[in-house]
Order: structure tokens, then C-alpha cells, then sequence
């Protein structure tokens, strides 16, 4: 039986980012479709308030699970939801979408292009170069006003007078090649800066506009500061990256990319047809220690598509750099036979086809995520017989209500901590969680060994000290050494009868005391999966330490060196900024908004000399 997983353990999952969310009831019905330009902000906001909209009062409470679609801007999660209400129609979406009234931008098919803007993107009508489709059509002409001024192309169908040109070239935002003003082969090199332009390669532009809007900032010239502001943002606007519907209706498309941890791997395909990103299917393939990942893809990409009708086969398959070539020509011939049409099957070179599939390795992490959720939710829910099966397997005498695993990180000796996470009746308790700074590393080498015998040794003296209820079994991350390590330590205190036990991580080894060989759980069993959660929030934890110390050692060592600035305004600096990153980014202009502009300038001087 499969395990449900809830809205509040669903909600922990959702990322910071774009996307589209699929709201279902209990007849595994879509009742509401919508975008986000942050999902967790947005699915949150349904669950955590009252609210007075009568729809959402009906709505809300008929929702039994939500899935998300990520996406890489929210432009891209408009598209996508536009299509997915057409397709599955939800009751709850009133106001339907429809992308092909997008405006986009055409390059004509004439002897002297010119640029314009149409809402419908069809070659046979309107033949020549279209690029978009665009959803915020205030920017959109914003753009097309600018690249009028930058890249002045014939703006009249036919001339407006027979012996001279209109005023549009008096302007300079007309070549007048009706004319004769300009060579053909100029005016070609013209429309193809534009094209370039509109392809996304517009950086030198991009800076240039930066640049004067920074100048008269500096200048308190703020009137013509905010122009060049705003032509700059609603460029970048226009012109961001398209990847959910794409200029070519014939791009029919699977893109496929994974995430795993040691016992499974979660594959997310997202299916493009006809240039529309339409649908995203998850996976799941458990693993063991016969097949490797190489071989469970290819037997997924086998029997995937065997399970497909030839026409449902797509023209491209794209793929992350894990299938060997060999698998990738047998599959290639096999597909092409069984679609009786070239099938090609591609690890991306193209940056474009890359950030495509970096895109499906996304969801599929989340979906990987989403089952480490369930798997918890049911070692919590049948935690008696889970840890009865431990207890067996160990030998243990007492029931394993308190579970304790410790992690030691660090990068190249620095900043070396260590972790203890605490799990009573298989589920996680924070309060109880301790992070330790570790002293004994000697002359800047990191020796985990060591590490872990420090971090064991305080952690028991201190039990002993205050009469504190040992733990009915302890994990530690790594191997035989780790484990020989810690348990020198427990008969040092004269604590003999501690239970314990080593993760090595690599073929996920369960290692005892005095026991060369490991102890085999059952693969993919609630115990080892238990067991493997455990090790992992103790890593994670033991890693945002890390980070935290070195973050704070950063922020020291560059602030600190700079006389006169004091806490408080460190305080500012971090309040507006968020990071040391954000800091080290800005310019002098904004530094001197932020801090006035007598420190504003001292502070940039420093960090950019």
C-alpha cells in the first residue's frame, strides 16, 4: 500500500523558485491549475490563512494533494499553465488562458526587413523570423522602441512619398532604403544585429545601459538615471529566456533527467510536443548492489518506450552524461525501427538543450525529496515493527526509542565540526540536535577519526556529568575506523554496553562492534531507509554549520579590515544586501544610497581597490 504523503509534510518540500502548482481532490481530480513566481510562497499562502474569497472558502478545503512543475522564470510557468487549464480544464479556473494571443516579435520576409509585433505566430501567413512569445507587453514595446532607436530598419510598409524620404529618417530611426540611402548589404548587417539582439545576445547593450543609468545616479541626475532604469529592466524582461514554448512548432521533444541517493533513483521526464512543454511524468527505480545507475537507466529508457505506441515516440530524446555510448546506438536503431523515422537521442552540447535537461534534473530532485518525505512518514507511522526489526537484527536489549547520529564536516581541515541529531520513535526531535566545534585537529590536517572520538567523548562526559538517560543506540557516519574510534572512546568511560553501530555511505554497510563483516538489511527496508535518514539530516546539519562558520569568517575578514565602519552599519549592510555576495556586487551608487555617501564610497573603495 502506498503511502500518502500529507499537505504539511508536501509544503516542506516546495522550492524558492518559479513553476506551476496542479491542485487535486480525493477523486484524484485537477480542480485548480495555477503559476507562481515563488512556489512555496504561493501554495503556502492557500493553507496557512483564512480567506474571504468564496472560491478559495470551496476550494481549500476539497484539496487533498498538489504536485509542482519547476520552472526557470515566470514567464515560462505563465506558458506552461496557460496549456495545462486548456488541456485539463479545472473547475475552479475561471479565466482561461490562451498562448497564441502572445504577442511576438516578426523580422518580415521582405528585400528591406522591418520589425514589428503580431499575435499570432503563423509562417504561412506572415513568413519570415519570429522570436518570442512575449507576456508583458508594456516591456515589449518598451524594446521595440529602443531597438527602433538602436537599429533603425525601415519602419513604412510602402514609402510615404516618391521623391524623398519620410521623417522617420530625419529622426534617424529610418535607413531609407526606399531611397537609396543605404547599401543592401548594410542593411543586412543591420538585421542581424537585431536578430542577435533579440537571440539574447544583447550583453554589451545590456552593460552599456547599466553604465549610463549609473553615471547620472552618481550625478543625481535621477530623472534620466530612472529612464535608462527602466529601458534596462524592461529589457531584461523581454528578452528573458524562452524555453517552455519555443519559435519551432515542430520540436517534439523528451527531455529526461534524475536525482538518487544510494537506494533508488527518481527520474523526471518532461515532454515537449510541438514546442510546448505539455506534461512532466515522475519515476522511480529502485536500486541494488547488482545493477549500476548507467544500467537502470537504460533499462528504464528500454522499457519506457517499449510501452509507447510509434507515434508517441518523439523526434529527440535528451539526456543527462550517464548512458554508455554503446546503450545509446542500440537504443537509437532500436527506436528508429519501432518509429520507422530517426529518433536521436542526444546528451546535450548546446547551452540552450543543457539548461533543458538542468531543468528536468531539478524536478526530478524534488521528486527524489518527495519520496524521502513518504518513506519517513511511514518508518513514523509503523515505527513498532521497524524498530523491532532493528532491535532483532542488533541484538539489542533495549528498544530503540532514542536513536543519536553524529557527522563530522569539514573542507580541507578548515572550520572542522561535527553534528549529533536526535530521532525518538523514528522521528525527528530539533530541540534536541547539537552542533560541536572540534579543537583537536592538529597542525591544519583534518583526521575524522580523531574528530569523532572528540565529539563522542564530550558528548558522554557530559551525560555522565548530569545523570542524562543514554541513547538505546548510536550511529555514526563511515566505516570500520570510524566506528573502532567511537567505541575506544564509550570503553574509556567504562560505558561497554553502548550500542552502536557505523553508515558507511558507499554500498550503505551497516558495521557493529567486534564484526569484520557488516550486518545486511534488507535492501530498500524501512530499517535501512531509517537508517539512511538519520545519516543524512545529520550531515545536513553538520554542513549548515560549516557554512555558517566559514560564511562568518568571510564577513569578518573583509568588513572588519575597513576602519570606521561600525556594527551598526555592518547591520545595514547585511539587512539590504542579505550576503557578503550581495555586498561585494554592489556599486558604488547603491553602496552610497545605502550608507550615505561618505561611507558608501570608503566601503566600495575598499572592497574594489
Amino acid at each position: 500500500m502506498k503511502t500518502k504523503i500529507s499537505i504539511k509534510n508536501a509544503l516542506k518540500l516546495l522550492p524558492e523558485c518559479s513553476g506551476v502548482y496542479l491542485m487535486y481532490d480525493n477523486q484524484k481530480t485537477i480542480i485548480y491549475i495555477g503559476k507562481a513566481k515563488n512556489l512555496k510562497k504561493r501554495v503556502n499562502s492557500y493553507f496557512s490563512k483564512n480567506h474571504d474569497s468564496p472560491k478559495l472558502q470551496i476550494m481549500v478545503p476539497q484539496i487533498e494533494k498538489f504536485e509542482f512543475i519547476i520552472t526557470d522564470s515566470e514567464i515560462e510557468a505563465l506558458i506552461l499553465e496557460s496549456h495545462l487549464i486548456k488541456k485539463h480544464k479545472p473547475k475552479y479556473n475561471v479565466l482561461l488562458k490562451d498562448d497564441k494571443k502572445f504577442p511576438w516579435f516578426l523580422i518580415t520576409d521582405e528585400d528591406y526587413p522591418r520589425i514589428i509585433i503580431t499575435r499570432k505566430a503563423d509562417k504561412k501567413e506572415q513568413k519570415g523570423k519570429y522570436f518570442g512569445p512575449y507576456t508583458n507587453a508594456r516591456a515589449m514595446y518598451s524594446t521595440l522602441e529602443l531597438i527602433k532607436k538602436l537599429f533603425p530598419l525601415k519602419q513604412c510598409k510602402t514609402p510615404k512619398f516618391k521623391d524623398r524620404p519620410c521623417i522617420y529618417y530625419q529622426m534617424n530611426k529610418c535607413l531609407a532604403p526606399c531611397r537609396q540611402k543605404v547599401s543592401s548589404d548594410e542593411y543586412k548587417k543591420v538585421v542581424k544585429q537585431v536578430e542577435l539582439f533579440l537571440s539574447g545576445k544583447q550583453t554589451e547593450l545590456i552593460a552599456e545601459l547599466k553604465r549610463q543609468m549609473e553615471k547620472y545616479a552618481q550625478n543625481q541626475e535621477y530623472e534620466k538615471a530612472a529612464k535608462y532604469r527602466d529601458s534596462y529592466f524592461d529589457i531584461q524582461q523581454t528578452l528573458e529566456k524562452q524555453k517552455v514554448v519555443s519559435e519551432n512548432t515542430n520540436v517534439n521533444q523528451d527531455i529526461i533527467g534524475f536525482d538518487n541517493d544510494n537506494t533508488r533513483i527518481c527520474i523526471a521526464l518532461l515532454k515537449v510536443r510541438d514546442g510546448r512543454l505539455i506534461a512532466k511524468e515522475d519515476f522511480e527505480i529502485l536500486l541494488n548492489n547488482i545493477h549500476t545507475i548507467k544500467e537502470a537507466l537504460a533499462g528504464f529508457l528500454r522499457e519506457y518506450y517499449q510501452m509507447l505506441d510509434s507515434q508517441d515516440i518523439p523526434k529527440e530524446i535528451l539526456l543527462q552524461d550517464e548512458i554508455e555510448n554503446e546503450d545509446l546506438i542500440i537504443l537509437s536503431k532500436w527506436l528508429n525501427l519501432k518509429k520507422s523515422s530517426k529518433v536521436s537521442i542526444l546528451i546535450p552540447k548546446l547551452q540552450k538543450k543543457h539548461e533543458l535537461v538542468e531543468l528536468a534534473i531539478k524536478n526530478a530532485s524534488y521528486y527524489l525529496e518527495t519520496k524521502k518525505i513518504e518513506d519517513s512518514v511511514k518508518i513514523q507511522s509503523d515505527w513498532n515493527i521497524v524498530g523491532s526489526y532493528i532491535q532483532e537484527k542488533l541484538s539489542l536489549d533495549k528498544f530503540p526509542h532514542r536513536v543519536e547520529c553524529y557527522d563530522i564536516s569539514h573542507i580541507q581541515g578548515t572550520n572542522t565540526v561535527a553534528s549529533m541529531v536526535v530521532f525518538i520513535n523514528g522521528k525527528s526531535c530539533k530541540s534536541e540536535y547539537r552542533r560541536y566545534k572540534i579543537h583537536s585537529i592538529k597542525n591544519g590536517k583534518p583526521d575524522d577519526f580523531a574528530s569523532m572520538q572528540e565529539v563522542i567523548k564530550r558528548r558522554f562526559i557530559r551525560i555522565l556529568k548530569n545523570n542524562d538517560n543514554m541513547p538505546d543506540l548510536i550511529i555514526v557516519d563511515g566505516g570500520k575506523g570510524q566506528l573502532s574510534s567511537a567505541k575506544e572512546v564509550l570503553d574509556e568511560l567504562g560505558l561497554f554496553d553502548q550500542p552502536i553501530i557505523s553508515l558507511a555511505k558507499k554500498l550503505e554497510e551497516v558495521f557493529v562492534p567486534e564484526k569484520s563483516e557488516p550486518t545486511i538489511f534488507t535492501a530498500n527496508s524501512n530499517a535501512l531507509f531509517f537508517f539512511q535518514q538519520i545519516r543524512d539530516e545529520a550531515h545536513r546539519f553538520a554542513i549548515t554549520y560549516h557554512r555558517k562558520l566559514r560564511e562568518n569568517q568571510a564577513t569578518k575578514s573583509i568588513l572588519d579590515e575597513i576602519p570606521g565602519l561600525s556594527v551598526s552599519k555592518k547591520k545595514i549592510l547585511f539587512e539590504h544586501f542579505e550576503n557578503i555576495k550581495g555586498i561585494l556586487n554592489a556599486n558604488r551608487a547603491e553602496l552610497e544610497r545605502v550608507l550615505g555617501k561618505a561611507i558608501g564610497y570608503k566601503v566600495f573603495k575598499h572592497l574594489h581597490q
